[in-house]
This record gives C-alpha cells, sequence and structure tokens, in this order.
C-alpha cells in the first residue's frame, strides 16, 4: 500500500526533520505523561478484504429490513422513489466537497438553494439554512441562536419534547454556560429571564397541541417561540407560528439507519438571518447578468474568530438536503398532502382498533400516538418480533410513570393485514 498511501517512512523523516524534531512522539510533549495511554490498545487483528466483507455480509443479514414497523419516535419508514437515490447517487452531488469555489459548484449551489427555498415554503418561514446535523442539534443550536440575540441564560423546554432532543440540549447548554428549564406543557408562568420557550408539534406522544397566540405572548417578554416540527405533518397541518422552525428531516426521502446521518431542519424570521448557524446559499447574478449561486453571509460562520462566529459547524448534511429537495420535487404539494391524508388515516384505524388502549383518548394526533399493554413492552415486543414486526418504543424507559406503555407509529407504507395482526398479538 506504500505506493498508494503518501505516509511512508522517507515521508515522515522528511516532515519530522521539517519540523527540526526526531520523533513523532516529540509532538505529543504538551500532553501530560500521567494521562498517556502506555499500552496498546485492545483492537482484533486486522482482517483481508474478504473476510471483511464476509463479516459485513453477516452483520447485514441481521436487519429486519423486509418486517413492517411501528418504531417510530423520530425516524420513520415512508416510500422513497427511486428518483431520489437516482439523482443523489450522481457523481456530482455524491463525492462532491463543500463549494467554496461557486464558479466550479452550480450544481450543487443550486440544489442546496432549492432545498432552502423549499424548507421556507414548507414551514411559512423567511430563510432556512443548507441542513444541521439532526434534529436534536438543530434544535440545541435554535436555542443557543436564542439566548445569543436575547443575551438571556435560560433555556425552557415542554417535557413533551423528545427526551434524546432534551438531552442533546442540555449538552450543548452545559458546554455554553446556559441553564435549561423543564416545564409540563401548558405551564403559563415562564421565567422573564428564559431566552426561548421549546415545544414540539406534534409532540414525542404524537400529540397535535394548540400553538395559537403562544408566540405573540412571548414576544412581549421578549422570548423566542422554537417550535420542533415533522416535515411531513406539514402536509396537512398549517405550519406553526414560531421564530423558529426546526425538525428532523429523514422522513424526507432518506432511508433510515443505525445511527446516522440525519438532516436537521432550521428556519427562521428574516429578522435573525444574520444570527442563523449553518452555511446560506444565496441567488444573485453575474457579470454577465446570468442566475448564480454562491456562499453568502459567511460572516456569521466559522471563517471569522471563533467566538465571534454565529455558528461553527464546518460541514453539513448536503447530501441527505440533496435526498429531501429530491423527494419533495417529486411528490410535489399535493403528493406531499396525499402521503400525510394516508399517514393520519391508517394511524386513526390502528387507534381505533386500540381504542380501549390509547392513552390520550381525547387528544388529537398525527401518525403516532402512545398505549398501554398488559405486560412489560419488551416482551410485547418480543412476541411481535416473533412474529414477523417490529413493535413500538418503550415509553417506560424515558418516563418512569409510563411503565407498560408504547408509543406506536403508523405511515404511508404500514398495511392493513400487519395493523390487524399487531393489534390480535397486543390485544392477546
Amino acid at each position: 500500500m506504500g505506493g498508494y498511501i503518501s505516509n511512508t517512512e522517507a515521508d515522515r523523516r522528511e516532515m519530522l526533520d521539517f519540523l527540526g524534531i526526531a520523533s513523532v512522539g516529540e509532538l505529543f510533549k504538551g500532553i501530560p505523561e500521567s494521562v498517556r495511554l502506555k499500552k496498546e490498545l485492545d483492537l482484533p487483528a486486522a482482517l483481508s478484504e474478504m473476510e471483511v466483507m464476509d463479516e459485513l455480509s453477516n452483520l447485514a443479514s441481521k436487519n429486519l429490513t423486509q418486517y413492517p414497523s411501528f418504531l417510530g419516535a423520530g425516524s420513520y419508514s415512508h416510500f422513497i422513489p427511486s428518483v431520489v437515490k437516482h439523482i443523489c447517487s450522481r457523481s456530482e452531488f455524491y463525492t462532491a466537497y463543500t463549494p467554496y469555489q461557486a464558479e466550479a459548484s452550480q450544481g450543487t449551489l443550486q440544489s442546496i438553494f432549492e432545498y432552502q427555498s423549499m424548507i421556507c415554503s414548507l414551514t411559512g418561514m423567511d430563510v432556512a439554512n443548507a441542513s444541521m446535523y439532526d434534529g436534536a442539534t438543530a434544535m440545541a443550536e435554535a436555542a443557543l441562536l436564542a439566548c445569543s440575540v436575547t443575551k438571556r441564560d435560560e433555556i425552557v423546554v415542554s417535557k413533551t419534547v423528545h427526551p434524546a432532543y432534551r438531552e442533546v440540549l442540555k449538552t450543548y447548554a452545559t458546554g455554553a454556560d446556559k441553564k435549561v428549564i423543564e416545564i409540563a406543557f401548558g405551564e403559563s408562568t415562564i421565567s422573564p429571564n428564559a431566552a426561548c420557550v421549546i415545544v414540539q408539534q406534534p409532540d414525542f406522544f404524537g400529540c397535535i397541541v394548540n400553538l395559537d397566540g403562544i408566540a405573540g405572548k412571548l414576544r412581549q417578554n421578549g422570548t423566542l417561540f422554537i417550535v420542533g416540527v415533522n416535515p411531513i405533518s406539514l402536509g396537512i397541518l398549517k405550519p406553526p407560528e414560531a421564530d423558529i422552525i426546526v425538525g428532523e428531516g429523514q422522513p424526507l426521502g432518506n432511508p433510515q439507519n443505525f445511527g446516522g446521518p440525519g438532516l436537521g431542519i432550521f428556519a427562521v424570521k428574516e429578522k435573525y438571518l444574520r444570527n442563523i448557524p449553518g452555511r446560506l446559499v444565496g441567488k444573485t447574478v453575474d457579470k454577465d447578468g446570468k442566475e448564480a449561486y454562491c456562499l453568502t453571509l459567511q460572516t456569521r460562520e466559522q471563517h471569522i474568530r471563533r467566538e465571534k462566529a454565529g455558528s461553527n459547524i464546518c460541514s453539513n448534511e448536503a447530501l441527505c438536503a440533496l435526498a429531501a429537495a429530491v423527494y419533495l420535487s417529486s411528490l410535489g404539494a399535493k403528493g406531499l398532502k396525499k402521503v400525510a391524508e394516508s399517514c393520519y388515516e391508517k394511524a386513526h384505524y390502528l387507534a381505533d382498533k386500540l381504542k380501549d388502549r390509547v392513552l390520550f383518548k381525547k387528544a388529537l394526533f398525527f401518525n403516532e400516538f402512545a398505549i398501554k399493554v398488559d405486560r412489560p413492552v419488551s416482551e410485547v415486543n418480543q412476541k411481535l418480533l416473533e412474529n414477523g414486526i417490529i413493535g413500538g418504543l418503550d415509553l417506560g424507559k424515558f418516563y418512569s410513570t409510563l411503565k407498560n406503555h408504547m408509543l406506536v407509529a403508523v405511515t404511508e407504507t404500514t398495511k392493513k393485514e400487519d395493523m390487524d395482526k399487531f393489534v390480535e398479538i397486543v390485544s392477546a
């Protein structure tokens, strides 16, 4: 491999001589000896390419991709038109790097611009960025934006926001020396030092709540209103009135996967244009009067001093954003509405079959709802798995008061016979 990887012993020696040091170890002399690992890492021996392929094939064989799934909680199994993969796998997009050289990257830049425009249309906001890592980090960045513009240190978040999102929020807040305050949904007393209030629509339990008027009341106190959304739900639900809208874009043309990547949606009102994190692509005209696209307003970004930057995110999920743009383009407004309606109708069919078990019986919901089961959720899910079905999320892992409760998700891909079988097993 030495002929292909330019890190030979001669190369290393040349670099060390240039630096005026005798060994690679001298590069780390600033790290105290007491915290250095003195022994070899406990790693298995390297495998040949054939052995690696065999190992990966064995791991892949464990995937349950053909099983109907009722597991959601932020990641959903939606149908992805074949055109999405076809466009995204084109080498011009698939292997492209950050489009710093605008004149050589017009296709990539335009695709990001189109994504931004579609997210604005979907959310009803003025500006959307080129994407964030995922829904959780988008929410955390939104909270930090609110703290920055209000000069306040308290972040108020509803307990009905996804528990994992709240954990990420706390991690970001700790590093930025901010305080996270969790409240019950509907609590009317908000600290005057609150930079923002964060809710989800639909919330973690799938419930659709009335958010009308909340943003206006919060603005009287100078507090920003941040709402996390399921983008598919916006096919039939009106966008919430908010200062910042964030969300997980995975349902938009991106398959489910174990651990990533996701797609963070981030959209704001125009007044926060210069405060949003991540990259922005703008549309202009070149010296010949032709349409042109470029990265713009980069003084917010990591190109300036770190402590002055509005963001230090140095990469984005552009390929995932492209998938979302192609997905939305292929469906159109009417197609997205049909997908959302199908999710809604199928979820309500299942909920009606389980009506005695539904936790929030009077609540409106989109495609997800909580039910009570008669034994531990782990046992129910094991029984479902034995019958070729992936069950729902065990809510008891996140809420101690919801032992033996399961969060169930339905999408347009869920079949009636699978829902009937699910009901039969859960009710047995």
